[in-house]
């Protein structure tokens, strides 16, 4: 076994594979950019290696770098983690060169299954069923047409190199082919370097359904069952689950074959996953296979009792797989919620911040937190933006439903918009509650999973307004006590007026809406006013951030942090930001109207308008690019574009704006 490895990766999926070596006590070793300087899988290893400014290609894929903090630091393995380096066929050959063995497959096997479409021709020597499409070398995009066309609407446009849901593009009519080929392609050459494509028939409610297998150096090959995937947002996935609900012991064999007989195709070694796409009667088609561990992984290691990174530690440092097929079984059931920092509200965009305060679950045998951050990190836009992964298991799916449930709930993130309450109706949804599945589902439920924002209910503004009143209590009481006088009477904060009754007038605001919340100081005790209703309200501090607060008969918990003017509420209502405004400010100012500004910080990739144009509302204007993904900027109505301020390869800053737009007027004819 190794006795030092390097991580070539950052985020949690270095932190999950540290834990597993120190398990077998081996030394690990992290590399950094300059933008995780501070980050928490730097500070968990045994040591640290800077390797570059914080964009990617110049730190985490910069395979030079990468290998000379593993030379200078003397570790024998390099483990990838995913995403980066990790299918780079060309990396694993510089790992053999330099003589440090890359925990993963061979670069023949990398390269084999790297090209999507070369691996789907692979397969269908192998008897793997396929789904019909044209994966050959001919890229001209007439060609392509036809090719979409000769197998019919809709089709799905993928990028050969590609994963991840990134260059994929689904075309529903002819007309719409050519701008979503080259949107494709722009993605695929950023995201991958390579921006050749394959186009397939487009499944309607298929199920996206993975296989975990494992090879080693010895001809041995295992698949460790399956994994459902279809949950997903822009072609991403949020929820997984092992076993796949309504899997028939005959349908598990056979798709576990079928996974084994690819990976024997290529002489697979090491973790891999073959994906598949299947129809709703259960028929089941190639679509890739993932030459690494895949972020999903927990579930697998949850219903069968193994620990997945170390069967590639081992099957790395030459030895035999330590199960044979017959000896692996399934234990129950698990489920993954990938927690984003982005907005789904708004289509998912991604967001950055710092993390004001941060909470998860307690950890335990049947709940599982996979993090790389803590209170006080920063999300930048130059990496995926996941901040964690619950797991949990049960003995079935409702007993793992319910726990995955109560996770999210107990799960506390401000700072940053995030996708847990999102989560926590996705789960609670009617659909993934009676597990009809398919990659559409969010789509498909959209009215249910986005319900109109509900006012504030009087228990959280009573809560918010208590938690600002002991914070202003605590900070008098602490003036008082560094005072020269601390018996002034102006070190009080009882709300006192002249000739008024004494109270504190607060106003709270949440997006464009606002609280007035009046609590007044009477001599039968604290009242607090709350959209023309008086009620009894007393409380105080259980600890930091636990607030235990009576109002009238009810008394109920209730978690607050506080962020600047900002108070983050966490209570059996959900979370609620409420900003507070200083009470001398008008309720009814303008809160001014929106501009086409960058919504993150990002590079220009495409302007599609000019000055003076025309343009018609939802008519994309500008694209740019953040987070490893593309958003257009699109006109908000029927308008004139009046002054373009950036151009192609330009990197904005968020909130810069991008286009003058003047709208024009409706006809009230």
């Amino acid at each position: 076994m190794f006795r030092k490895i390097l991580i070539a990766n950052r985020g949690e999926i270095a932190c999950r594979v540290m834990r597993s070596a120190a398990r077998l006590g081996i030394r690990t070793v992290a590399v950094y950019s300059d933008a995780d300087r501070d980050a928490l899988h730097v500070r968990l290893a045994d040591e640290a290696r800077r390797i570059g400014p914080a964009p990617a290609r110049e730190s985490y894929l910069n395979s030079e770098a990468v290998l000379g903090a593993a030379r200078d630091s003397g570790a024998q393995a390099i483990h990838p983690g995913y995403g980066f380096l990790s299918e780079n066929a060309a990396f694993a050959r510089a790992c053999a060169a330099a003589g440090i063995v890359f925990i993963g497959p061979t670069p023949e096997a990398i390269a084999a299954m790297g090209d999507k479409s070369a691996a789907k021709a692979l397969m269908e020597k192998a008897r793997v069923p396929l789904v019909p499409g044209y994966h050959g070398e001919n890229q001209d995009a007439g060609f392509l047409l036809g090719r979409a066309e000769a197998i019919g609407f809709p089709v799905l446009i993928k990028a050969s190199a590609g994963g991840g849901g990134k260059g994929m593009r689904i075309v529903r009519r002819g007309a719409e082919f050519d701008a979503a080929l080259a949107s494709c392609r722009r993605e695929a050459k950023s995201a991958f370097g390579d921006d050749r494509v394959l186009v397939e028939r487009y499944l309607e409610r298929p199920r996206h359904i993975e296989v975990q297998v494992f090879g080693d150096a010895h001809g041995n090959c295992v698949h460790l069952f399956e994994r459902d995937c279809s949950v997903q947002r822009r072609h991403q996935k949020v929820l997984e689950e092992a076993p796949a609900p309504g899997m028939t012991d005959a349908r598990r064999r056979e798709m576990g074959e079928a996974a084994v007989a690819a990976a024997k195709a290529i002489a697979y070694t090491g973790a891999g996953t073959v994906e598949f796409i299947c129809e709703q009667d259960g028929r089941f088609y190639f679509m890739e296979m993932n030459t690494r561990l895949q972020v999903e992984h927990p579930v697998t290691e949850m219903i069968t009792g193994l620990d997945l990174v170390e069967w590639q530690l081992r099957v790395a440092a030459g030895e035999r797989l330590p199960r044979a097929q017959e000896e692996l079984k399934i234990r129950g059931h698990a489920i993954e919620a990938r927690v984003y920092a982005e907005d789904p509200r708004r289509e998912f965009l991604p967001a950055t911040g710092r993390i004001a305060h941060l909470a998860f679950p307690a950890a335990s045998a049947v709940v599982r937190i996979d993090t790389g951050v803590e209170a006080g990190a920063t999300i930048t836009p130059h990496y995926d933006p996941m901040i964690a992964k619950l797991i949990v298991w049960g003995e079935d799916r409702t007993a793992a439903l319910a726990r995955l449930r109560a996770a999210l709930a107990a799960c506390e993130i401000a700072g940053v918009a995030t996708n847990v309450e999102f989560l926590g109706r996705l789960v609670a949804s009617s659909a993934f509650t009676r597990a009809d599945l398919d990659t559409g589902l969010i789509e498909r439920c959209r009215d249910e999973l986005f319900p109109p924002r509900a006012p504030a209910p009087p228990e959280a503004l009573a809560a918010v307004a208590l938690a600002e009143l002991l914070l202003e209590r605590s900070s008098a009481r602490e003036r008082a006590r560094t005072s020269s006088d601390p018996y002034s009477p102006w070190n009080e904060v009882d709300g006192w007026r002249m000739n008024e009754d004494s109270h504190h007038a607060f106003v709270f605001t949440e997006g464009e809406t606002q609280y007035p919340v009046t609590v007044r100081f009477l001599a039968a005790g604290q009242r607090v006013v709350i959209a023309g209703h008086d009620h009894a309200l007393e409380g105080e501090w259980l600890d930091k951030n636990t607030l235990l607060v009576r109002l009238d008969g009810h008394t109920f918990k209730a978690r607050a942090a506080r962020d600047a003017s900002n108070w983050h509420m966490f209570s059996d209502s959900g979370y609620r930001r409420f900003a507070l405004r200083d009470e001398l400010h008008g309720l009814d100012d303008d809160v001014g109207g929106g501009s086409l500004a960058a919504p993150m910080p990002g590079k220009i990739i495409a302007v599609m308008v000019q000055p003076g144009q025309k343009v018609g509302k939802g008519a994309p204007l500008v694209i740019l690019e953040a987070m490893k993904m593309e958003h257009t900027i699109a006109a908000p109505a029927d308008g004139v574009v009046k002054e373009v301020h950036y151009a192609p390869g330009e990197q904005v800053l968020e909130g810069a704006e991008l286009i003058a737009f003047e709208a024009l007027e409706s006809d009230p004819g």
